[in-house]
């Protein structure tokens, strides 16, 4: 059973230098929200140079819309902006403070792209893998019956969140 096949959240701002820290913490706090702490800085960094991408460089302004989406095993972060002009990659000098941000993001993600969106602009983004540990079903439990010398104990082992350290399996003292 899938408890939750899709998570979504959705921004929208202006891509200014200050809003563009809001939304990277954003971002961050929905992925801490989804117990999806190790792709925090992958997300963060990818979803600040496509937003600066858009400070820099979208025309008629700079008014765009984050998406973050949970889709079983991957996560999809993509930021769509009102400027036709599709980005490209492209060589840069080594001393050369910019032009690096899509190369960077194309680095640290699984697969990254851009789709025209009609004449109201363009989207990017790009993909992170996120396997996620399983998590119990409560209804789902095995049993396991073990009799010892003198005693008769009944292990149940529930299913464990892995994300909570310490949590062990439960012993009850009743048989059957």
């Amino acid at each position: 059973m899938i408890s939750h096949p899709s998570r979504h959240c959705t921004v929208e701002l202006h891509a200014l230098p200050s809003r563009i820290g809001q939304v990277r913490r954003i971002v961050s706090a929905q992925l801490r929200y989804w117990h999806l702490d190790p792709l925090i800085d992958h997300a963060a960094l990818g979803v600040t140079e496509l937003l600066t991408n858009v400070h820099r460089h979208a025309q008629p302004d700079k008014l765009c819309t984050v998406e973050i989406e949970l889709l079983l095993d991957r996560l999809t972060v993509s930021v769509h902006d009102h400027d036709p002009r599709l980005p490209e990659v492209r060589d840069v000098d080594p001393s050369s403070t910019s032009g690096r941000g899509l190369a960077m993001v194309a680095a640290v993600s699984e697969s990254w792209g851009v789709r025209a969106d009609g004449e109201s602009g363009k989207v990017v983004w790009f993909t992170l893998p996120a396997a996620q540990p399983p998590v119990a079903t409560p209804g789902r439990m095995r049993r396991r019956v073990t009799e010892k010398p003198g005693q008769r104990f009944a292990d149940v082992e529930h299913g464990v969140d892995v994300r909570r350290a310490g949590h062990a399996a439960a012993r009850s003292a009743v048989a059957g």
